[in-house]
């Protein structure tokens, strides 16, 4: 699960390549998220934080901090300097404990075509600021990482996006990124029918395993569907 969560988020990355004792990411998109520090190995922390605040100058970044880490990381850092902003839950289900549903009325979940409208609308749930979104358009149209990436869009008679999955095909496992749904739309069940839309893509790529992290907000949602806690980021921001 951590080594596909790392080869998306290096999929943004528009630096040279890393060397493997500091694992960074810069996608130059202004939002935390999407630029950051994957993973340090034999290196100090003293060392690496400055190292990793050079390459990421002048953008948004986070320090992801899991189960792989160290597990001083996250008081080291602090000491460093850093902030803890979150703990999101690791979530795991196996694809074949999770049943299929009937999508709300009138929803139709298809692929993404048009990558502008599309980020646009995850963009405006994830909190990308709106003059980020044509970098955030740029970064998303040149993503190239180890794996396969599949863009949903829900929509209802409008035809205007309601909600939006990427789901993210790695290392024999389905990960899930920009799980939204558009503020009008919320409590029309459209971010469990869009979750659910991903896992059964999974489901027919014979994938048997799910994966994400979760805001405390969409947690109860995700148990809904089966989704359990195995583990955890702290992220700091630096």
């Amino acid at each position: 699960m951590l080594a596909a969560h790392r080869a998306y988020l290096l999929g943004w990355n528009i630096d040279a390549a890393n060397d493997t004792t500091l694992v960074t990411y810069r996608s130059g998109v202004r939002h935390a998220t999407l630029n950051g520090v994957l993973r340090v190995a034999r290196r100090s922390q003293e060392e690496a934080f400055a190292e990793a605040r050079e390459r990421l100058d002048g953008v948004p970044r986070i320090w992801w901090a899991g189960p792989d880490s160290d597990p001083e990381t996250p008081s080291q850092l602090l000491g460093l300097g850093a902030v803890l902003i979150a703990r999101l839950p690791i979530m795991a289900v196996a694809v074949d404990d999770v049943e299929p549903e009937k999508v709300p009325n009138g929803l139709r979940i298809s692929e993404a075509t048009d990558v502008e409208e599309f980020v646009a609308a995850y963009g405006k749930v994830s909190g990308i600021p709106a003059d980020a979104i044509p970098v955030a358009i740029e970064r998303e149209k040149a993503f190239s990482g180890d794996g396969t990436v599949v863009r949903l869009a829900g929509r209802f008679e409008d035809g205007k996006i309601a909600g939006t999955t990427v789901a993210w095909f790695s290392h024999n496992l389905l990960t899930l990124y920009f799980v939204g749904t558009q503020p009008h739309q919320r409590r029309r069940g459209v971010g469990k029918a869009m979750t659910l839309a991903a896992i059964d893509l999974a489901r027919q790529r014979g994938i048997r395993t799910a994966a994400l992290t979760s805001s405390a907000v969409a947690q109860p949602l995700y148990h809904r569907v089966g989704f359990r806690t195995v583990g955890s980021f702290n992220l700091m921001l630096f």
